[in-house]
């Protein structure tokens, strides 16, 4: 049975070989990761498919400016949203967006923008409908802007640069870690009391 719940830390490695497995090193080069670099996802807004202990897929939601939109629109990215090859065809992908989108809209944002294929997107509400004036940071395929308004007009008039917004990833004081190894590094060289 698959269960869709919030990412834990202990999914890190899971959802990152996933995602390199789907996707590859082309997703480090994609403008979408201009928007997700140095950054954490948009607080309660990283999902995790499980079935048994095991990750078979993930969606994440970051923060994201609109450039300028009728109301100043509060937006997400969705992505990436991935799902193990032996595990596709059985609804994971979709059951993931869904509950993405559901969530973001009980937490109150106005919009959802991702880059990828109206096809499939399509049927959660996607459309390249109010994306024609947005762009990307970086090259991206005009024709897979897509997105979806959780709030009816959030994106009218929408144009500008889509710019990453949110909560920035901790890093670590490489000092203070240099300056702890320093003094783990003398406490064991000191001698021994006889």
């Amino acid at each position: 049975m698959i269960s869709i719940r919030h990412e834990r830390f202990a999914d890190i490695d899971a959802r990152e070989a996933l995602l390199d497995q789907a996707f590859g090193d082309t997703r480090y080069r994609k403008s979408s990761e201009r928007l997700r670099e140095d950054r954490l996802p948009a607080e309660g807004l990283a999902f995790i498919a499980a079935e048994a202990r095991r990750v078979v897929g993930t969606a994440r939601l970051w923060n994201v400016g609109c450039g300028i939109s009728a109301l100043g629109a509060k937006a997400l990215l969705l992505g990436p949203v991935a799902v193990p090859e032996d595990c596709r065809g059985r609804g994971i992908g979709g059951d993931l967006v869904r509950r993405s989108l559901s969530e973001a809209h009980r937490l109150g944002y106005a919009a959802v923008i991702l880059v990828g294929d109206e096809p499939y997107y399509s049927r959660f509400g996607f459309s390249g409908e109010k994306t024609g004036a947005l762009w990307m940071p970086g090259p991206f395929e005009r024709h897979r802007l897509l997105a979806v308004e959780l709030i009816p007009g959030a994106l009218d008039g929408a144009r500008g640069l889509i710019n990453a917004t949110g909560r920035l990833e901790p890093k670590p004081d490489l000092a203070a870690l240099v300056a702890q190894d320093r003094r783990a590094s003398r406490t064991r060289r000191q001698p021994r009391a006889a």
